[in-house]
């Protein structure tokens, strides 16, 4: 590996204030107290890491989250007895941004989800070189870290259709989201036969609203309803609230009923998945 691979597969940075980054410096200054502990100059572990001495000092200094893997390797050479290890999971989840992460910890708890998108496939039905191309279309253009920081967050989102018991998934997107070709047509076709994998699952209805369907409440934006086990529920749609996350009751009933007319209106699970079909036969 050479140096300059090294700087960018060492780690990403700290989000200004992210509540993460107290950790982050104390996971830092725990690899510089091993790094001296062992007799090793920042310049040394770099070269055996295959780093820059840069990098290192970033890292002991709290500005640069390490990769899980950099911790398991440092921990060897150091001879830190499992101590650097220990933060691996922690800094599994630091790596993702801080909005994904509050996002990812509200889906982890909710029971049943209701999505409805208007202009994108929702990231949790994405595959990952989909996800890599729409992202890639956002301007100002993400950095080579930013991106793989965003899909690497989105992908570990996906973990919640491995949960025991399952949640109850709901998804409406409009016609026009599986039309457009993201990527080229070879990414979109093989995003359209994960749709219908995860369309046949028993515990996912997906739902497609014909572009024809023009008159239904799905035309302020995409919605977004997470129920929890105790009654209580969190929010979020474009086309109210600023598009801030909600969890006042009035006002999550509001985006139920507006959920529950668009799906009324949309196709069937047995018509979308035809419909589905359909359009993986014309690609």
């Amino acid at each position: 590996m050479s140096v300059n691979e090294g700087v960018d597969e060492a780690g990403w940075d700290v989000e200004p204030g992210d509540e993460i980054e107290p950790l982050v410096q104390a996971v830092g200054h725990l690899l510089k107290v091993c790094r001296e502990a062992a007799g090793m100059r920042a310049a040394d572990l770099g070269e055996v890491m295959g780093y820059g001495e840069d990098m290192i000092r970033k890292i002991e200094r709290g500005q640069r989250i390490p990769r899980p893997e950099f911790l398991d390797r440092a921990d060897g050479i150091l001879k830190a007895q499992g101590h650097l290890r220990a933060f691996m999971k922690d800094m599994e989840k630091a790596r993702y941004p801080k909005k994904v992460r509050e996002l990812a910890e509200l889906e982890g708890r909710a029971v049943e989800l209701l999505m409805y998108g208007n202009h994108n496939l929702h990231g949790l039905l994405q595959t990952e070189e989909y996800m890599r191309a729409l992202l890639a279309t956002w301007r100002p253009a993400y950095s080579a870290d930013e991106l793989e920081r965003m899909v690497a967050g989105r992908m570990a989102r996906k973990l919640i259709f491995g949960r025991t018991p399952a949640p109850e998934l709901s998804f409406v997107q409009e016609e026009v989201t599986l039309r457009r070709p993201i990527g080229d047509t070879m990414v979109l076709r093989r995003q359209l036969e994960h749709l219908l994998e995860v369309a046949r699952l028993p515990f996912v209805e997906l739902q497609v609203m014909p572009t024809s369907r023009a008159n239904h409440p799905g035309t302020g934006g995409r919605i977004q309803v997470l129920k929890f086990n105790d009654g209580t529920g969190a929010g979020r749609t474009d086309g109210d609230f600023g598009g801030r996350p909600i969890s006042n009751p009035r006002q999550l009933r509001l985006l139920d009923l507006r959920y529950g007319i668009i799906r009324a209106q949309a196709l069937t699970p047995g018509e979308s998945l035809a419909f589905i079909e359909q359009a993986l036969g014309e690609l």
